[in-house]
């Protein structure tokens, strides 16, 4: 009997310590801080922008001045935290030696529209238009529609010729020639 009541207070024991480990439910909740986005605030705008210089093309001195301007005309545009941002336009005009205008326009990123896919055009800025290089008888300039203020940008290519005609493209070329004189 005595053997018994041992077992029987040694299976109690058992069960007691199984309930007491076995019992404890295990939570789901994980404990982190809150992470407040930041609340938009009054619409970003660029700085004015100016660049004007001479050039010397088809043997001559052409004069350029281009000019980036935030519009509260244009459509603003909005980040994922709904900060909204001013949309620029570009005014860029060629001058002749003797003051007289060659060429003249306003750019705004609607003339870029056939080379934005739909992210850029909901969300990016015309942010930059800067002269590149003189290629025969053609003025090559580089612009840029952005998501504002980060380093995402759709890179063009803009050509003036010497009819005054405009071409735009899309740049597909990476530009190398900083990594072409490093020995490795």
């Amino acid at each position: 009997m005595k053997t018994n009541s041992i077992y029987l207070i040694m299976v109690g024991c058992l069960a007691l310590t199984l309930m007491a480990c076995g019992g404890k439910k295990k939570s789901n909740d994980i404990i982190t801080e809150r992470v407040e986005l930041p609340k938009p605030q009054e619409p970003v705008r660029l700085q004015s922008y100016s660049d004007s210089r001479d050039i010397q093309w088809i043997g001559r001195t052409y004069h350029l001045n281009i000019n980036r301007q935030p519009s509260d005309s244009l459509p603003m545009v909005k980040d994922e935290v709904g900060q909204q941002f001013v949309d620029n336009y570009i005014t860029l005009i060629v001058s002749r030696q003797d003051g007289s205008q060659f060429y003249s326009h306003k750019f705004t990123k609607k003339d870029f529209d056939r080379y934005l896919d739909d992210d850029y055009r909901n969300t990016g800025i015309l942010e930059g238009l800067v002269y590149d290089k003189v290629d025969g008888d053609w003025i090559e300039f580089a612009a840029s529609v952005s998501h504002p203020q980060t380093d995402e940008y759709i890179p063009l290519v803009v050509r003036l010729s010497r009819m005054g005609e405009l071409s735009i493209k899309r740049d597909t070329q990476m530009d190398t020639s900083a990594n072409d004189s490093i020995d490795l």
